[in-house]
């Protein structure tokens, strides 16, 4: 830990275990920091099949397992260790973490976010068993069946309209009552492409109380916000859009977030401050879609833009 890196590369998801793969390539001595299993929301998907190259599906904990073997066979290191601070110090940056500080020339930031869960009962405990936050990793293995989706912003309506070509019926659980016009607060585009559907239903001025089955879903309780009164609703699952957070507290004071927490970058991933990257789903998500092969993509990017810094230096 006491070396200076060329680069290190916070967080070790599809963003980051890709940089840990372009960065010793280009051959920048690289170090790789996580605080858990590499493998970030891959490691949450029991099976991919929508990454290139595979023409059977893979578990998410397998990808993320040949991402990493990958990375440290062209030599990138990891360290298990959370990081807490970032600071610039003349050419470097030193990074406080859990088992000490490190020095490097550049940094990638590649700490994730995570989905704003449900906040309902049973709901934790089924995720990946009826419960998904993303309809295009998980929708196929719902086809023909009866889903709920949660969210009534453009993400919701994006998981509601992808589900209303795969499943039987989908409901569209709205926290506000129908006579509210902001009630749905997608674009108008997208809403009437939504409500079009035959298979959609809104369910107004609802929130989910609990979800019930046996190891997986099979219903939800729903609670009409303007009576009290509750209601069951026979479902095989649960598609949750209700935002994200990303992984950025550490970071405060480094440089500056947008309003939700976000890092700002351009398309090459540099930030405004020379030598810091960013990568994934820590950045400004405006146009962006949380998939591996995306933070894959932006992590490679965000590797040979640090490369040609370094370089510069």
């Amino acid at each position: 830990m006491g070396k200076a890196w060329d680069v290190v590369i916070v967080g070790g998801g599809p963003a980051g275990l890709s940089a840990a793969i372009y960065a010793p390539r280009a051959g920048l001595s690289a170090l790789l920091v996580e605080e858990s299993v590499p493998g970030g929301q891959l490691l949450e998907a029991p099976t991919i099949e929508n990454y290139p190259g595979f023409t059977e599906s893979i578990p998410g904990i397998e990808l993320a397992g040949r991402m990493r073997a990958q990375a440290e066979r062209l030599g990138a290191q990891l360290q298990a260790a959370r990081a807490t601070g970032l600071a610039q110090r003349g050419l470097e940056w030193a990074l406080a973490t859990s088992a000490g500080e490190v020095r490097a020339r550049a940094v990638i930031v590649a700490t994730g976010a995570r989905p704003k869960e449900l906040p309902a009962k049973g709901a934790k405990e089924r995720v990946g068993h009826g419960i998904s936050y993303c309809a295009v990793c998980d929708g196929y293995f719902f086809r023909g069946k009866d889903v709920l989706v949660v969210g009534a912003g453009d993400g919701g309506l994006t998981e509601a309209l992808v589900l209303s070509h795969l499943c039987s019926k989908v409901y569209l659980a709205v926290r506000h009552p129908q006579s509210d016009r902001h009630a749905i607060r997608a674009k108008e585009g997208l809403r009437d492409q939504v409500l079009a559907q035959p298979n959609v239903e809104v369910l107004w001025n609802v929130v989910v109380d609990e979800i019930r089955g046996e190891g997986k879903v099979e219903e939800v309780v729903l609670q009409d916000l303007a009576t009290g009164a509750v209601r069951s609703l026979p479902v095989d699952g649960v598609f949750v859009k209700i935002g994200w957070k990303p992984n950025t507290d550490w970071l405060r004071g480094a440089l500056d977030l947008t309003e939700g927490g976000y890092v700002r970058t351009d398309s090459l991933m540099r930030t405004d401050r020379p030598g810091l990257f960013a990568a994934g789903d820590v950045r400004d998500p405006a146009g962006r879609r949380a998939q591996a092969v995306v933070a894959a993509a932006e992590g490679a990017l965000a590797a040979l833009s640090a490369e040609g810094y370094t370089r510069s230096l």
